[in-house]
């Protein structure tokens, strides 16, 4: 319980698992984030290659 209770205190609601909130200091919340962001651009990427192979190949 005061494991509990220090965790709440100082993390707040996003502590408790079944919330789907993890409890992630400053910089490992800036590393989440920019993690999405790069997947997400690598993801943009790919689908512009995809596009790019395709319309190149109907222009023969």
């Amino acid at each position: 319980m005061y494991k509990w209770r220090r965790e709440f205190e100082e993390f707040g609601v996003g502590n408790f698992p079944e919330k789907r909130n993890l409890k992630l200091s400053p910089e490992q919340e800036k590393i989440h984030e920019l993690e999405k962001r790069l997947k997400d651009k690598e993801l943009e990427r790919n689908m512009l290659k995809k596009a790019i192979g395709i319309f190149s190949k109907s222009g023969r």
